[in-house]
């Protein structure tokens, strides 16, 4: 396996044919009619390969389900080795987004590849909101983008975002889990979604096949959109997806694949990585070694990794990059430009979106005006309401104060007739002391004129 940064001498198929050769008779013939853009195509090509191309694969799963094993053997290079090890073998594992940059070149063609990885992701007690890191690192790509795109002095973008997302499926035989499902859900409008069956090699093939209809059963119940493979129309295409030509030592073998529309029914792909070369019926191949036998990575009949790497490097690879750019990237910066002219913290709705400034800025006045109408009406109503509430809180008042108005004449009547007898009983016991001194005072006088009488005697 050839190490980072290297040629590969692997070949791949070159997909601008050359005119046919003319004799020098017919091209001088031929040169009244000839005007030249016949060769923009080679301009094309040749500044595509000069200027190298970019592309961003997402792996997402759970840990030790073979995500840097598929990738090293996907690009036939050690992305992931001893020095840099893979997710699964790091110490710290958390739901941080990390990324990776390998710089790849086969055959004069430049790719600057970047791997996006979450090394913790699902392997957490509570995995709420564990997708957010996730979300954002997309997000983030898409406006670091939009911002470089609006600036006045653009120059050539470095284009970050994330074209395709290979999900990880464990392969457990009963299904998606609903963490699967609540990410794919999130991430399907955002990023084309590619799922995979880790670790293909634990099923047998009617296990597989069985699994692969309840994973596409379930996407479908949950309204999940999943990358849609286009029909592949090129004639030098179509060839690199009929058949595959390797080389394994002296011989040349030729392994036939399916047509290109097949590839929607073997999602989602049954895979197997592996990074070690072993020897097979005389043929050295990558796969893995088990006591019933060995398990080729690249064998139509073991696992779809041919049939995946085909679409995602060979074929397909400038599709996915065109359906983020078109649909996704394009979705997301038509929503923030429609938000910045909605105003400053608003959301602009779905039905502004695609409409020029003129007819955009008529609509928002209607629904300016509808809506202050209806702040108005309802402005009227909250203070109708605060009368009424008003008027009831003061005959409210009134009442009580009425109540307590009687029940004090009550109390200052039962007071004044306590008053009154007890005046009564007074003025009684008054006369009546009154009535007792009289006695006692002639009776005094009675006693001191019998005594000035009998001294008077004597």
């Amino acid at each position: 396996m050839p190490p980072p940064h290297s040629t590969s001498d692997r070949k791949i198929p070159t997909y601008i044919v050359a005119p046919p050769a003319v004799s020098s008779y017919n091209r001088a013939k031929d040169m009244e009619g000839y005007v030249g853009f016949a060769n923009l195509p080679n301009q094309v090509y040749r500044r595509s390969v000069k200027k190298g191309f970019d592309f961003t694969l997402m792996v997402v799963g759970e840990s030790g389900l073979g995500k840097s094993t598929l990738i090293n053997s996907l690009f036939l290079t050690d992305i992931y080795s001893a020095a840099y090890p893979g997710p699964s073998q790091r110490i710290k594992k958390t739901s941080k987004v990390e990324t990776s940059n390998v710089h790849l070149k086969e055959n004069g063609v430049n790719l600057r590849l970047t791997i996006v990885d979450t090394p913790g992701f699902g392997d957490q007690v509570d995995n709420s909101n564990c997708w957010q890191p996730i979300l954002e690192h997309i997000d983030t790509k898409f406006e670091e983008y939009l911002n470089a795109e609006s600036r006045v002095n653009r120059c050539s973008l470095p284009d970050k975002r994330v074209h395709c997302c290979l999900y990880f499926i464990a392969p457990s035989g009963h299904g998606l889990k609903p963490l699967d499902v609540e990410l794919m859900k999130r991430l399907h409008d955002k990023v084309n979604i590619i799922p995979l069956i880790a670790k293909a090699d634990t099923l047998t093939p009617d296990e597989c096949k069985d699994f692969k209809k309840r994973i596409l059963k379930e996407i479908k119940e949950n309204e999940i959109n999943i990358y849609e493979f286009p029909d592949v129309e090129d004639e030098e295409e179509n060839n690199v997806s009929k058949k595959t030509a390797r080389k394994n030592g002296p011989k040349e073998v030729v392994v036939k694949e399916d047509s290109p529309n097949s590839l929607k029914e073997r999602v989602p792909f049954a895979v197997v990585g592996s990074n070690m070369i072993l020897e097979a019926n005389g043929k050295r191949v990558r796969g893995r070694q088990y006591p019933w036998g060995i398990a080729e990575v690249e064998n139509l009949d073991h696992c779809d990794f041919i049939p995946l790497r085909n679409m995602l490097i060979r074929t397909h690879m400038q599709d996915l990059k065109d359906v983020t750019n078109n649909s996704h990237y394009e979705n997301y910066r038509c929503k923030n430009l429609s938000a910045v002219t909605a105003g400053e913290g608003k959301k602009a709705s779905s039905k502004m979106a695609g409409k020029n400034p003129l007819a955009q800025f008529e609509e928002e006045r209607r629904e300016h005006e509808i809506r202050m109408q209806k702040m108005k009406s309802e402005m009227e109503q909250v203070f109708e309401m605060k009368v009424q509430e008003k008027k009831q809180k003061l005959k409210d008042s009134e009442m009580d104060l009425q109540k307590r108005l009687e029940t004090m004449k009550k109390s200052l009547e039962q007071q004044k007739n306590e008053l009154e007898n007890r005046k009564k009983q007074f003025q009684v016991e008054r006369a009546a002391f009154e009535h007792v001194m009289e006695e006692r005072r002639k009776n005094d006088t009675k006693s001191l004129d019998k005594r000035k009488h009998k001294k008077a005697i004597f």
